[in-house]
């Protein structure tokens, strides 16, 4: 079985109050990346999760984990 990986992007951002540009120019990337990220489409690199992570300070793992 393939493990899935599961994102709480979209809240931590919301939390902050950031819409997806928002976060997309704090970090570096554009606003697609963010919502195909949010969405699941996309698995993000881990350069690109620990800088969401620490733009929306919290840890790695409060915005992903592998669901079980």
């Amino acid at each position: 079985m393939a493990d899935t990986l599961k994102n709480r992007l979209r809240e931590a951002r919301v939390a902050v109050g950031w819409t997806q540009a928002e976060l997309a120019e704090h970090i570096g990337v554009s606003r697609k990346t963010i919502n195909t990220v949010e969405n699941g489409v996309f698995i993000p690199s881990t350069i690109l999760a620990l800088k969401l992570a620490r733009a929306l300070a919290v840890p790695v793992e409060g915005l992903f984990s592998l669901a079980e």
